[in-house]
């Protein structure tokens, strides 16, 4: 009786859980990540299956955690009791599916290949509507005053990072996800997951980090300057006859000049605007949008979600790198936000037309959240005030700003 119940031990994860309290720490992060993105409702899509990765990677035993390759591309792994070390780059898939598991699989197979955060831009872009910042181009400015941030904490993180390091952490300044993941796979592939986590984390804590940034930076009459005044007093003497034509020309320009400019930014940007593309055209290709948008869309999240999730194993992410990089990127995310209300501040010295700093602090890649969140704070200190659509044009002019400051930093350092 006493070797069955010790069988049955020996086949529960208590033991390790035991020897390695660590794990306990992996699980709080994921029941606080659950809580944010369940009760909180802080970008649930995205941090529900990111929480749920980081859980089930952490079960010893389970085979679930992704195993990162080192510099040579060996995983080292246990196969009937033998520590084995291969070359995961030449391992057949199906091989990785049967020695690695499910989420090695979806991870080496999706995501170390860059297929998937290309593929979740043309979702974003068949979701966008560039209509706000095409009204408003003067105020698109914002959505690269924003990027500030990014290649701020590039300058203070190349002090402790290599530059391909310093570069996939300052990229979190952009509130991109996809962004900062194809980034990552480019210049520095084994911080992909904490990368991951505080670039999505951040995004999801929008809420919290644009009302303290814009506390800290703006005055109670800066922030209730009414746009719609603005314009009034100022009328915009730019006006479009054909916003449908504009707009389809729109995606098809800012590729081809993107392409031409910044060739590593493509694949983002190219994708962001064909989803984009495939929406202003209408009824002649709703069944292509309608395939972007909501079956690719949803099924790229899921499986992204996970495996990046999953490669949060306690091995990774507790480590000083990892502090380094979600202290990093919170300051990365910071100086975004003060970067954009700064231009703001220099241009309203030198326009008549005065601009209010929430629009500036909206040129981050988090869209819609960030411009509903400076709607809200305006409507606080002047309940008449809605200045939604100014921030959605820089908003959205964000998400190409800092696809093209990946494509810079890949240019530079990859």
């Amino acid at each position: 009786m006493e070797n069955v119940f010790e069988k049955i031990y020996q086949m529960t994860a208590f033991s390790d859980i035991i020897a390695d309290p660590r794990f306990l720490i992996m699980y709080a992060l994921a029941f606080l990540l659950l809580y944010l993105g369940i009760k909180k409702e802080f970008e649930p899509l995205l941090l529900v299956p990111i929480a749920f990765g980081v859980l089930i990677a952490n079960f010893p035993g389970g085979g679930m955690g992704v195993l990162g390759a080192d510099g040579d591309g060996l995983v080292h792994y246990m196969k009937d009791g033998v520590m084995v070390a291969k070359n995961v780059y030449e391992m057949p898939l199906p091989e990785i599916a049967h020695d690695l598991g499910l989420m090695n699989y979806i991870y080496y197979a999706l995501i170390k290949s860059g297929l998937l955060p290309p593929i979740i831009f043309m979702g974003v872009g068949a979701l966008t509507d560039f209509g706000p910042m095409l009204r408003n181009l003067k105020l698109a400015i914002f959505g690269a005053g924003a990027q500030f941030g990014i290649f701020a904490v590039l300058l203070v993180a190349s002090q402790f990072f290599t530059m391909q390091e310093a570069g996939s952490l300052a990229i979190i300044g952009g509130a991109d996800g996809p962004t900062a993941i194809f980034t990552t796979l480019k210049l520095a592939p084994h911080l992909l997951g904490p990368i991951a986590i505080a670039a999505y984390s951040y995004m999801a804590l929008v809420p919290v980090i644009i009302p303290l940034v814009v506390k800290l930076t703006c005055r109670k009459k800066e922030l209730m300057i009414n746009m719609k005044e603005q314009d009034k007093l100022y009328p915009n003497k730019q006006e479009f006859k054909n916003m449908r034509v504009l707009k389809i020309v729109f995606p098809i320009a800012v590729t081809t000049i993107v392409a031409i400019i910044v060739p590593d930014a493509v694949a983002l940007v190219g994708m962001l605007m064909f989803g984009n593309l495939l929406k202003e055209i209408g009824a002649n290709t709703s069944r292509l949008f309608d395939a972007a948008s909501n079956g690719i869309m949803n099924a790229a999240t899921i499986f992204l979600g996970l495996s990046v999730g999953a490669t949060m194993t306690v091995e990774a992410f507790l480590n000083w790198t990892t502090i380094g990089i979600v202290a990093g990127g919170f300051l990365a995310f910071g100086f975004s936000i003060f970067g954009g209300i700064m231009l703001v501040k220099i241009m309203n010295l030198f326009t008549k037309k005065k601009i209010n700093p929430l629009v500036g602090a909206t040129g981050l890649s988090a869209v819609p959240m960030a411009s509903r969140v400076a709607n809200d704070i305006a409507l606080k200190y002047d309940p008449k005030n809605h200045v939604l659509n100014y921030c959605m044009s820089s908003n959205v002019a964000g998400v190409i700003g800092s696809a093209v400051a990946a494509g810079i930093l890949i240019s530079f350092l990859g």
